[in-house]
């Protein structure tokens, strides 16, 4: 009889075995690519169980990282990659590999640069690295297309990296020929946004020689066209970061209509986006123009002559709680794409709603490169492929 029912038992237990849910891990690192140099990474994890990470490395190399905590139970954020110097002067790759107790794996690949010159994508030849900051606002950037990355801080001079400047406030890519910025790029929520009012106080760009952008310190550009923000100054409300908006890097040449009708309105909507009652975490924000096919011209009361633009464009990234993200692990994207055009002053800004893959055809630029180093390319790419949903009505 005993023998009978530890059978039972035994049988009993297989089946609960059998039935228990499998868990699920994913891994992640902080970027796919790393400079030459030893240093460290961090690696986030999310789990639903006990897991446990092993490096594979290439046949034939030698082990080269190191990963710690090796194992760990849930989500952590804590794991950090650590690597030594590239001797090579080709990049190598290392796959970080995370398996769960009963379920399937995930992997992840790093690849460390050798010793060749500008090896990272997006590092620009200025000096800023972008692939480094890794920051989720930044479009990708070509070396050799004659602009600039300017990176101004919240206290109103240049980003520095681990400095007292080192809040990021708003980045551009100024363009030195047409003196114009293709786009303005910045982070966005409600302690960014800070209280306070505008300031008006309109002053050249410190970052860039005063003889290399207009100066609209006293009045617009001439021609009748207005200054209009790139990054709105309600956008930043704290008086130096306030102040920082009133630059001509901040700057294009804006219908008075366009700029206080549909444009206005629009800005208005994106801090919306950005707000409590959206559960945003952080809205990133890529607002820019086109002109390189523009025939209109500014007059020259601000010392330049500048290229009036054909359209303006936003490409917009939702971080947040908002149940419409709860499958895309909290983001969601739309981009806009307005005409300048004085008619439709008076209309609806979602009539120019799309998809950011669309928004990418139209401009030619490409939004949002770091967004595969938080959600993977499959993801990342369904993200920017989907037509924008109920949120953004």
């Amino acid at each position: 009889m005993s023998r009978r029912l530890t059978a039972i038992a035994v049988i009993l237990l297989t089946v609960l075995w059998g039935c228990q849910k499998e868990d699920t891990v994913t891994i992640r690192p902080k970027k796919d690519f790393v400079e030459q140099g030893a240093g460290s990474l961090f690696v986030n994890v999310t789990a639903t169980g006990s897991w446990s990470i092993a490096l594979a490395f290439p046949q034939g190399t030698e082990a080269w990282a190191t990963i710690d905590p090796a194992e760990g139970s849930g989500n952590f954020a804590g794991v950090r990659l650590r690597y030594q110097a590239n001797p090579s002067e080709d990049p190598r790759k290392v796959t970080l590999v995370i398996s769960p107790v009963k379920g399937a794996s995930a992997s992840a690949t790093v690849t460390q640069v050798g010793k060749t010159a500008n090896p990272i994508p997006g590092k620009h030849p200025n000096g800023y690295d972008v692939a480094y900051m890794d920051w989720l606002e930044l479009p990708a950037m070509a070396k050799g297309d004659g602009k600039e990355l300017l990176i101004h801080s919240m206290d109103g001079g240049k980003y520095v990296s681990r400095s007292a400047s080192g809040v990021r406030n708003w980045s551009c890519y100024w363009d030195y020929n047409e003196c114009l910025s293709l786009w303005v790029a910045y982070p966005l929520n409600g302690g960014l946004i800070g209280s306070g009012s505008r300031t008006n106080e309109w002053g050249l760009d410190p970052l860039i020689p005063a003889a290399d952008q207009p100066n609209l310190t006293d009045g617009s550009y001439g021609g009748g066209w207005t200054r209009g923000h790139q990054i709105p100054s309600a956008d930043r409300l704290k008086y130096a970061a306030n102040v920082s908006t009133f630059v001509p890097t901040n700057m294009t040449p804006q219908n008075y209509d366009f700029n206080g009708g549909i444009w206005a309105s629009l800005e208005g909507k994106v801090r919306n986006y950005a707000s409590a009652t959206k559960q945003a975490d952080t809205l990133y924000v890529a607002t820019g123009c086109l002109y390189a096919n523009s025939t209109r011209y500014t007059g020259s009361a601000s010392g330049k002559t500048v290229r009036v633009p054909t359209h303006y464009f936003k490409a917009l990234l939702y971080k947040g709680r908002d149940a419409a993200a709860k499958d895309t692990d909290g983001y969601l994207a739309a981009g806009f794409i307005l005409p300048h055009d004085a008619g439709i002053a008076k209309g609806n800004f979602l009539d120019y709603i799309c998809s950011i893959d669309e928004l990418e055809r139209q401009t030619g630029i490409d939004f949002f490169p770091n967004l595969v180093t938080r959600v993977g390319t499959e993801m990342a790419n369904a993200i920017e492929a989907s037509a924008p949903g109920t949120f953004w009505k």
